[in-house]
């Protein structure tokens, strides 16, 4: 274990710094051991969040992408509500296929008549 200690602490001498390095590091094994926990915790916390950045991400582009007029405010309702708003939104917004638009190459439903993103569409 000592010998794997210098190695770890001669090739990654930057990771020092890090409280699970500097409490592995010790021999103060309970201490390292918690500190791994609080990390793994911290490490979760930072994976929902940014599971929830790009769930709201997609809500906006895939109501903007159907052509619903208030994108952000279902974005804000999914950031409020959480999963009960997420269902919401995927049982109110309009169905459809989704094709590609010839003129800007965004996403659009294929039974609306101008594209949300340039406008480019069939004249009437």
């Amino acid at each position: 274990m000592a010998a794997l200690r210098r190695v770890f602490v001669v090739v990654v001498p930057t990771l020092s710094f890090f409280p699970a390095v500097a409490a592995a590091q010790s021999d103060n094994a309970a201490g390292a051991a918690g500190c791994l926990a609080c990390s793994g915790f911290i490490g979760f916390l930072i994976a929902l969040f940014a599971i929830n950045i790009a769930i709201l991400v997609w809500v906006a582009r895939d109501a903007k992408a159907r052509g619903m007029d208030s994108a952000i405010l279902w974005m804000l309702l999914v950031m409020f509500t959480g999963i009960i708003g997420l269902i919401v939104y995927l049982l109110v917004r309009p169905q459809g296929n989704m094709i590609q638009c010839s003129n800007c190459h965004n996403k659009r439903l294929q039974a609306s008549l101008r594209c949300p993103h340039c406008g480019f569409g069939v004249a009437l």
